[in-house]
C-alpha cells in the first residue's frame, strides 16, 4: 500500500479509525469523528434516486453518532407518523416529511436549512 493513502473501511472489521488505524470499535486514540457540517447548519432534503421511485426525506449535518443519533431519529420518525432508519450520521424517514422534520429540529434548537429543490 503506498505511504499516502489510508484504509477507511475494511469488510472484516468495518469503518477504520483514522488516528490509531484500529476498527472504531476498539479505537483507542479517541480521534474526533468528523460529522456535521463546518457552519453547524442542519441540512434538511427529499430524495428519490437510487430507491425505487420511493421518497424519503434526509437529515444530514447533525453532528451525533450512536445513541444520540438513534435516540434523535426514533423522535423524528414519531412526530412523522413513519418509518426510517439512522446509519453514518445521516438520519432517513420515508416519505415527504420535510416541513415537519424542520419544525420538530428547530424546536430541539437546531439551526436547520431545506436543501435542494
Amino acid at each position: 500500500m503506498p505511504a499516502d493513502s489510508r484504509l477507511v473501511y475494511s469488510t472484516d472489521a468495518g469503518r477504520i479509525c483514522p488516528g490509531c488505524r484500529q476498527p472504531m470499535a476498539q479505537c483507542t486514540c479517541g480521534a474526533p469523528v468528523r460529522s456535521g457540517t463546518p457552519d453547524g447548519v442542519v441540512k434538511v432534503s427529499r430524495e428519490k434516486q437510487g430507491r425505487g421511485g420511493k421518497t424519503v426525506t434526509v437529515v444530514r449535518g447533525l453532528g451525533l453518532s450512536g445513541d444520540e443519533l438513534t435516540t434523535l431519529a426514533k423522535g423524528l420518525k414519531a412526530a412523522c407518523g413513519s418509518g426510517g432508519t439512522a446509519k453514518d450520521g445521516v438520519v432517513e424517514i420515508q416519505g415527504d416529511h420535510v416541513e415537519k422534520v424542520i419544525a420538530c429540529l428547530q424546536q430541539r434548537g437546531r439551526t436547520v436549512k431545506r436543501a435542494g429543490g
